[in-house]
């Protein structure tokens, strides 16, 4: 169960992380609005982060955390910030994902 909340967790960082660009170049309720997002997303996965460590070594949890917000972050960023999909962004976060899956195995 604790894995599940982990990927929830990691999940909520590519949440905050995504409000996070959505607040470049806004301002007014609309900034506020997506701040507000960023902070319920960043107070959740610090949560599920924190009850996912009582069964989970840090030392697995934490490299599994932020591996699945940064490609969370840089699949959001492809589809909706219109980043570049080059073939060396592809290739290593496709490396990184066989990177987390190798954590969760061992």
């Amino acid at each position: 169960m604790n894995w599940l909340i982990l990927i929830i967790a990691g999940l909520c960082e590519t949440g905050f992380a995504f409000c996070l660009g959505k607040m470049k170049g806004l301002s007014g309720l609309e900034y506020y609005l997506w701040g507000a997002g960023f902070l319920a997303f960043l107070t959740l996965s610090m949560v599920l982060l924190a009850k996912a460590v009582q069964t989970i070594p840090i030392g697995t949890a934490y490299p599994v955390w932020t591996g699945i917000g940064a490609v969370g972050t840089v699949i959001l960023g492809i589809i909706f910030f219109h980043e570049p999909a080059t073939f060396g962004r592809l290739f290593f976060i496709t490396t990184l994902i066989i990177s987390i899956v190798g954590l969760k195995l061992v």
